[in-house]
């Protein structure tokens, strides 16, 4: 579904609904913009989940949070999202704690300078970056179905522009680059985001992707090598602060203005088109197939 809107962009600082009594899940969470963008919704009232993959990590988390919001009310879920025996366990879990959630904030991602494989066999950037928020987002369709009027929110980036999928080689088994890969991974991300957004219009549950930005995090600067030293010279040189990039899943987690948004492309709180190969329906058809034999959900 594609926007070409022009429309002025929201003044700053976007109202959010209030949303006490309403879960927020809000995968990658214990830093930059999953953090931030956990604080902004703890402010609307929301109840917090903090998904990450590290207990310590994700206490350290609540505790910032709370000393800037002490009224925060936070919950956490352990899981290494990049095995999909976790991403089954955690959405397991959280169906039994929370009938009903509200939004699901796809956060978790990351970029590998060297391909690497997980312990269930599939290239890390695939496994997290797609595999994860496909299945994860259909493990919690039911607590989303009674949560209803949802949201899905996807983190993608405009890292996604001029890339094209192989299928004949998703997982980069014959050619490896870190920077491609992770590109091709927030492409795929998009086509699915449109593809969950057509065939789960009209079940109460919205499903959108943004850019955040490019944000000064700690994103990517624990690869080894030259690809560390490339991304602080690009964090000195254009990096946003984390606050500001979390502006845009906040605005598309809590917002009254995007309550009927779907399958749409969101940058600084505003609609934008992604690139044209994000919206070729045939691949995302297809790499839907691809997604749910390596799943098993979704067939």
């Amino acid at each position: 579904m594609r926007s070409n809107s022009t429309a002025p962009a929201p003044p700053p600082g976007p109202a959010p609904l209030p949303l006490a009594g309403h879960v927020v899940v809000v995968t990658g969470a214990t830093s930059g913009i999953g953090e931030r963008t956990a604080l902004g919704l703890a402010r609307t009232g929301a109840q917090v989940v903090l998904v990450g993959r590290d207990a310590g990590r994700i206490e350290r988390t609540r505790a910032r949070i709370a000393g800037e919001f002490p009224d925060a009310r936070l919950e956490s879920a352990v899981a290494d999202l990049a095995r999909l025996a976790e991403v089954r366990r955690v959405a397991g879990e959280l169906g039994l704690r929370h009938p009903s959630i509200f939004a699901l904030v796809n956060n978790a991602g990351a970029v590998y300078a060297h391909r690497e494989v997980t312990t269930e066999g599939h290239e890390a950037t695939w496994a997290l970056n797609v595999l994860a928020p496909y299945l994860l987002t259909h493990l919690l369709a039911g607590p989303l179905r009674r949560g209803a009027p949802a949201r899905v929110v996807n983190v993608a980036s405009a890292a996604h522009r001029g890339r094209r999928l192989d299928f004949e080689d998703l997982e980069g088994h014959r050619r490896y680059s870190g920077f491609r890969t992770y590109g091709r991974s927030k492409l795929a991300l998009l086509l699915l985001t449109y593809e969950f957004a057509r065939r789960w219009s009209g079940r109460g549950i919205t499903v959108n992707a943004l850019h955040p930005g490019y944000v000064r995090t700690g994103f990517g600067k624990n690869t080894p090598g030259a690809m560390s030293g490339v991304i602080r010279f690009l964090d000195r040189l254009f990096a946003i602060p984390a606050e500001e990039g979390a502006r845009t899943p906040i605005y598309l987690a809590s917002s009254p203005e995007v309550a009927d948004a779907n399958g749409l492309y969101f940058a600084r709180c505003r609609p934008v088109p992604s690139s044209r190969a994000s919206y070729d329906a045939a691949s995302a058809a297809r790499l839907w197939q691809v997604c749910a034999e390596q799943t098993g959900v979704g067939r």
